[in-house]
């Protein structure tokens, strides 16, 4: 056999060893698909309504916390879980929403999603007074739950501390102060530093904040988020929320005049009234009584009607901070242990949240001004909320203002400030964000598979050769069928010429 024979087989060869090299020397991991997205099912069973949140995340998490975002809610139809006294109707309450939650949610996703119930202060309140009611209203709702396909992770009675440190968790989330983007798109951990959160309920006012480890402040909670231990701390004002507010001013007030029937709340909108029951405001342990004679009996009404009037309104809500003994971040509390150490703090509220949307002022005291000085019409325009409830957010407002500006045993500075304009995102600021961002802690993180990848110049470099090899090999099959052909036609011309 000639060298030329021998040539095309060993060009093969070399071709082929030369781009297992090529592949060998410069390749990559890189992911045969994009990381998938995971969901969160959580219900918020508040006081007068509870609430089905769905949220989404990369299975690509940030030290081994999800980054999360909000897909949408639904409402349940209905009251509170707190209000039912039948367990079988509350059950039954949520399967419109978690019918129309299988719809959002990809199907092969149903069985990884977790789906978890939180119930908060009027479930902890009613579990005080009526321990059997609550246990079979929790009983019904976990049957419910676990007949729907999603990951059942459990229905309970959230503890005010864990609510607190939760939503704490989920605002300062939403303020990017845990992670955020930088220029490259990238996730980085962020420098800003926490927020504390004054958050004020229906029945009280409670204000968090991180305490540092070596700050031994009891009843703290523990979070575990992108990578770091955090604790949180949680002060009480009993009695502040803006259900129990309202009783307690109109308490006051009827006190004030217990002469006439026809009582002027200066807290109230110009030609609002409306008509109260002594016991309907001076009841519970939030009940204050200025005397204990002469004290309405229990069936006596008055009409309250409003007089709007800012300056009046703030004197009373002084005179209702002067009296709070149980609150432990007022001055003159005897409190000392609790040093908040942030910067800035945050108030939620749906008060705060109205002055926001309906009064352009940058100052909040401006702005509790003009909104205790809003009729009942431009209340009304402002919001689709009920008017009896627009009418309280002046002396809630009016308590906020009181509370940022002198209401904490820490001494305010330059560096100190109440964040009034800024709004907290468009995402829900509620515990169920907070909770899944600690849940997902505990979610393992799905493994990615990979491909060998090269680069782009070995790529080309591997194309150009198997190229080359391709047309040499065409070419030398043309070249033998060309010989074999031209062997044949001579051997048949031969025989002719024989003949």
């Amino acid at each position: 056999m000639s060298w030329r024979e021998l040539l095309p087989p060993w060009l093969v060869i070399v071709a082929g060893l030369t781009g297992i090299v090529l592949l060998c020397v410069s390749t990559k991991d890189v992911p045969t698909t994009p990381l998938g997205t995971k969901y969160g099912i959580v219900l918020d069973a508040g006081s007068s309504h509870t609430i089905l949140f769905i949220y989404q995340w990369s299975a690509n998490k940030a030290n081994n916390t999800g980054v999360i975002r909000e897909c949408s809610s639904c409402t349940v139809q209905g009251p509170g879980v707190s209000n039912y006294s039948d367990s079988q109707k509350v059950g039954k309450s949520l399967k419109p929403c978690l019918h129309w939650a299988q719809r959002e949610i990809p199907a092969e996703q149903h069985s990884q999603t977790p789906l978890y119930l939180g119930a908060t202060a009027s479930m902890r309140q009613l579990n005080l007074t009526h321990p059997t009611l609550s246990d079979a209203l929790l009983a019904a709702l976990t049957v419910a739950l676990k007949s729907s396909p999603f990951d059942f992770q459990g229905a309970q009675i959230l503890s005010s501390l864990d609510e607190e440190a939760f939503k704490w968790a989920a605002v300062n989330y939403v303020l990017e102060n845990f992670i955020k983007y930088d220029w490259r798109g990238q996730l980085v951990s962020s420098t800003k530093g926490m927020a504390g959160v004054l958050s004020l309920g229906g029945t009280s006012a409670q204000l968090t904040s991180k305490m540092e480890e070596k700050n031994r402040a009891p009843e703290g909670v523990r979070l575990q988020l992108y990578g770091q231990t955090h604790k949180v701390y949680t002060q009480q004002c009993p009695c502040h929320g803006t259900d129990q507010l309202r009783s307690r001013l109109l308490s006051m007030l009827i006190q004030d005049q217990r002469n006439v029937k026809t009582i002027s709340n200066p807290c109230w909108p110009l030609t609002y009234s409306q008509e109260v029951q002594w016991h309907s405001v001076h009841a519970g342990p939030c009940a204050i009584s200025s005397d204990t004679l002469d004290i309405p009996s229990p069936e006596d009404m008055f009409n309250i009607t409003g007089s709007s009037n800012s300056t009046a309104c703030r004197r009373l809500m002084q005179r209702l901070l002067n009296s709070s003994s149980s609150c432990s971040f007022f001055k003159h509390s005897l409190s000392s242990v609790f040093k908040p150490p942030w910067t800035r703090f945050l108030v939620i509220s749906e008060a705060l949240d109205f002055l926001r949307e309906s009064v352009p002022s940058p100052d909040l005291s401006q702005a509790v001004n003009k909104l205790c000085g809003m009729s009942v019409e431009e209340l009304v325009k402002e919001s689709q909320t009920s008017l009896d409830t627009l009418v309280d957010y002046c002396a809630a407002s009016t308590l906020i203002f009181h509370l940022s500006t002198e209401g904490y045993t820490f001494d305010f500075h330059s560096s100190v400030r109440t964040e009034f304009q800024e709004k907290i995102g468009d995402i829900s600021s509620g515990w169920t964000l907070g909770y899944l961002l600690s849940l997902t802690n505990t979610i393992p993180q799905d493994n990615p598979s990979f491909l060998k990848g090269i680069e782009p110049g070995v790529w080309s470099l591997l194309l150009i050769l198997f190229v080359v090899l391709l047309t040499g090999s065409f070419m030398r099959i043309s070249y033998r069928v060309m010989v074999k052909e031209n062997s044949f036609s001579n051997r048949n011309s031969s025989v002719f010429d024989d003949n």
